[in-house]
């Protein structure tokens, strides 16, 4: 069955390191692939040339230092770029929008993580973002300590992802980090209960994926008509 979206729509997955978000968020953009439903995937930092380049600042041993006020700013550029050039126009063209990591992202690891100040990191993600509001996001849930082996675990069989990285390089703390940060995605769900849908980590991949393709299902129902 195809599917014409009457207007676009904007998911995004968000969580700890280890979550199995990006699996996730390949995975629903290849059934959306499948079922005829125009879409495209990005990911933050990168999905453009700009991002990419600041992915590689922010992954550079000799930015160790970098305050964490400049780090939530390079993350804001590589946002900026990503929605002018990628998100904004496929939801323009009416396409689905699969996003690894948006600017919740920002909130729970640079405000709740970090400390800095919430209604800076609002008032500058409204900026950054303008109409590219998410429809929908997936937090998927899991305990820090989980997380942390599950990527720990990954070793060099698999390919490193940014977050995994990072928290190598710069979140040193790692499970009193991480802690905050979940904490402080609970926040945004009961701020943002509709939009915002917490997964139970801690399941097969497949459980995971059925339980989200349902919920998207229901969510594009109103916006497509299907031939």
């Amino acid at each position: 069955m195809r599917y014409i979206m009457k207007k676009g729509l904007f998911i995004t997955f968000e969580g700890l390191e280890g979550c199995g978000k990006t699996t996730q968020a390949k995975m629903l953009y290849n059934f959306l692939i499948e079922q005829g439903c125009p879409s495209v995937y990005t990911k933050e930092p990168g999905g453009t040339k700009i991002g990419q380049k600041v992915r590689r600042i922010l992954l550079d041993q000799k930015n160790d230092g970098m305050d964490y006020k400049t780090e939530m700013l390079l993350f804001l550029a590589s946002r900026a770029e990503n929605v002018r050039l990628v998100i904004l126009p496929a939801l323009e063209k009416e396409k689905i929008v699969i996003s690894d990591r948006f600017y919740d992202s920002t909130t729970a690891y640079q405000g709740y993580g970090r400390g800095i100040d919430l209604k800076t990191i609002r008032y500058l993600n409204n900026f950054v973002v303008g109409k590219a509001i998410p429809d929908l996001t997936f937090f998927l849930d899991i305990e820090p300590y989980e997380g942390l082996r599950r990527s720990t675990s990954f070793g060099n069989s698999r390919e490193i992802r940014f977050e995994e990285e990072f928290i190598n390089k710069k979140i040193i703390e790692g499970k009193l980090f991480l802690e905050r940060v979940r904490d402080g995605y609970y926040h945004l769900f009961r701020e943002e209960a509709e939009r915002i849908k917490i997964i139970d980590a801690n399941r097969s991949k497949e459980e995971i994926y059925n339980e989200i393709v349902e919920i998207v299902k229901r969510k594009i129902a109103d916006s497509t008509n299907s031939i």
